[in-house]
Parts: structure tokens; sequence; C-alpha cells
């Protein structure tokens, strides 16, 4: 891409940004492709090593605990833990290198490698700690409902998504980060006058002190319900005008505005229960190939996890780039929305050339990695569309 594609009308906003230099540029498609490289990997990781775990080593590993371990939900808890746990051990080189060492490189980390480690070593013992139980919910629901458990866990995953929704981020994100709310009154009334006439209610504005881990700027919108908030990390706050702020608040309440939260959810409840269909079909056919006949499903097999888990992999990834597009669709509704809602195009722009300075991000991928793996538009793109 030519440097001219992250020009920008001149505008106090603008001033205070500098464009991506021809260095900065090159550094970015660098950075860009390596992300890219140990993405494919941690995905080839995936289902290469689930698909040895259910095909090969689940079976005797079944047979194996079942010596010492009777009850079926112990021991899916303890094959669970070992599947977890091996395929820690197996990805724990790529993890350092794309979570620290390639960070580090590129001046992205802040971390030192003994506070790297021990936020993985938190956020796999979270994942775990939530992972565990609702498999083994998933699992009594397959013994408990039968030939019709995938609609039932379609049901059941809708439900735990609300509710973690609602507490992700006053329980679950504090945990990792410092979150404070925002005494800014400048601030707190230009979120005011956003959110007039939107029907948009705001539990607050939050700080997240990501600077700790990252020089990587963000903002999001999280929560659900009474549990809604926008959460501003502070190197935006630090680094950006009040304009540039206004037009990323303007940005977040869009997918309210949008109800693109509710519609996420909807496709979210539709693609589970594809998706534990497939797993339906999988685990069936897998049991009658081992056991030479269809298998009860209040006795379906412990070593069918494994199995399940690569289904769900595979899944997810051929559903991937349709549900990026669908973001990719919401995220430009949401940037429009912005522009026409605050008028501030010059701040608009100012604000995602910073976004590709300071995040190292490459303006123009090739067209098949955004298909592929990219749930925003380029930023080139999006910056033509304010120029429009």
């Amino acid at each position: 891409m030519a440097e001219a594609e992250l020009t920008h009308e001149s505008s106090p906003a603008a001033d205070e940004t500098a464009e991506l230099s021809t260095g900065q540029l090159a550094e970015a498609k660098h950075y860009g492709r390596l992300q890219l490289i140990c993405s494919l990997l941690d995905k080839a990781i995936d289902l290469v090593y689930l698909a040895a775990m259910a095909f090969a080593f689940a079976v005797p590993l079944d047979r194996w605990l079942a010596g010492s371990i009777a009850p079926m939900t112990l021991r899916l808890a303890a094959l669970m833990l070992i599947t977890f746990g091996l395929h820690l051990a197996i990805s724990f080189p790529l993890s350092v290198y794309s979570g620290h060492l390639l960070e580090a490189r590129f001046g992205m980390s802040r971390q030192s490698f003994g506070r790297w480690l021990w936020r993985f070593a938190g956020m796999n013992a979270l994942g775990l700690g939530l992972g565990l139980p609702l498999m083994l919910g998933l699992y009594w629901i397959i013994w408990l409902v039968g030939p019709w458990w995938w609609l039932a866990a379609a049901g059941a995953s809708f439900v735990v998504g609300t509710l973690l929704g609602q507490l992700y981020p006053v329980l679950i994100q504090p945990l990792f980060y410092k979150v404070q709310r925002i005494d800014d009154p400048q601030l707190a009334e230009r979120m005011t006058r956003l959110a007039a006439g939107t029907g948009l209610s705001i539990e607050g504005l939050y700080r997240i002190d990501t600077s700790i881990e990252t020089a990587k700027v963000n903002a999001m919108l999280a929560g659900l319900g009474r549990t809604r908030r926008v959460l501003l990390g502070d190197t935006l706050l630090s680094q950006f005008t009040p304009d540039e702020i206004e037009v990323i608040l303007a940005h977040e309440i869009g997918h309210h505005v949008f109800r693109h939260i509710r519609k996420m959810i909807a496709a979210g409840v539709v693609t589970s229960a594809a998706s534990f269909w497939l797993c339906n079909w999988a685990l069936v056919a897998w049991v009658r190939h081992v056991e030479g006949h269809a298998a009860s499903y209040a006795e379906m097999p412990v070593y069918t996890l494994p199995l399940l888990m690569f289904v769900m992999a595979a899944s997810s990834l051929v559903l991937q780039p349709l549900q990026n597009a669908v973001s990719r669709h919401f995220e430009r509704q949401c940037d429009r929305y912005a522009l026409d809602r605050t008028g501030r195009a010059a701040a608009y722009r100012s604000a995602f050339c910073k976004l590709a300075r300071l995040n190292k991000d490459d303006p123009s991928p090739h067209p098949a990695e955004v298909f592929l793996f990219h749930s925003h538009p380029p930023i080139a793109e999006r910056l033509a569309m304010a120029r429009e």
C-alpha cells in the first residue's frame, strides 16, 4: 500500500498524528505476517493434536483410567485434564513465541517473561476452571436427554453465554486488569450526549489498565443489562484526543443501536446447534465403529470427549470466515454511524491512523487473510470510507 493511502486532511486532531512512514509500514506488514503464521500453526496444532487424541489415544486412555476410576463423571474429568494438559505442553513453545517473544520483538509487550508466564498460567487456569464444569455439564445433558441432546445443549450454551456476558466485566476481567471508573465530567458529558435517544443504558465509563501488559490501544462495549459498560484502555486515554475518543465512543454505541449483540447471540445459538448436531453424528458413528454397535446415549463412552472437542474445533474453523464477514459488516455499520453521529471525519481518520501506528496494524493485509481471519475491516478500507 502506498503511504498516500494513510494521509488525512489537516486538522488539530490530524496534526497530532504521525502517518505511517515507509519503515513503519514495512514493520507492520512483517509483524502481521508473523502473527498470521503463528495463528495458522496454532490452529494446525489444535486440529492435529485433537485428531490424534480422538482416533488413536482416547480409547486406550479411557480403558486404562477405568481400571482405577469407575464413575464416568470422574473418569471424564480425568480425561479432560489429561487432554488439556498435554495440549498445553505441546503448544507451549508456540505460545511463548507468539504471546511473548514476538510481541517483545516488535515493542508491543511490556511484560517480563516471568510476568507473562504468570498471566499465561492464570488465563489457562481460568479456562480450565470454566471449561471443565461446562464439559461435564454437556456430557450430563447427553446422558440424560438422549438423541435430542444437541438441541438442549444449544439452549444451555445460550444461557451460559448470557450469564458469562453479564459477569465478564465485573468478575472476570478485573482478575487480570485493574479497572477503574473514569471520573471525567467532560468525557461523561460527551458519552451522555452520544447515548441520548438511543435507549442505551450504560453502567459507566471505565479505564482498563492494559499498559502494564501491552503498548496496544483498545476500547470495547462489554457486559449485558445492568453490567453494560464502556471500557477504554489507559493507552488510548493517554494518547488520543477528546474528539478521537468521542468518535470511538460513538462507534461502540453503534453496536447497541444496530442490536449487534442480540444478533450475534441469536447467530451463536444457531451455529451452536449446528455444531452440536454434527458432534452427535460423529459420536454415534465413532462409538459404532469402536464397539461394533450403537451405544445408548445414557452410556455415551468417556473416550468420545476428544472427538467432540475435535469436531467443535473443526466446525468453528469452518464457520469462522462467515462469522468474520458478519462481524466486518457490523463494524462498517458502526463506523458510518460514528461519522454521522459526531460529524468528526478528521478525528475519525486521525484515530485510525494512530491505531495503525501504535498497534503496528497492517492497513491493507491480503484479501484472503481478511476473509479467513479478520473480524474488523482493514484500516485502509475504513479510512477510504471516511473520505467518501
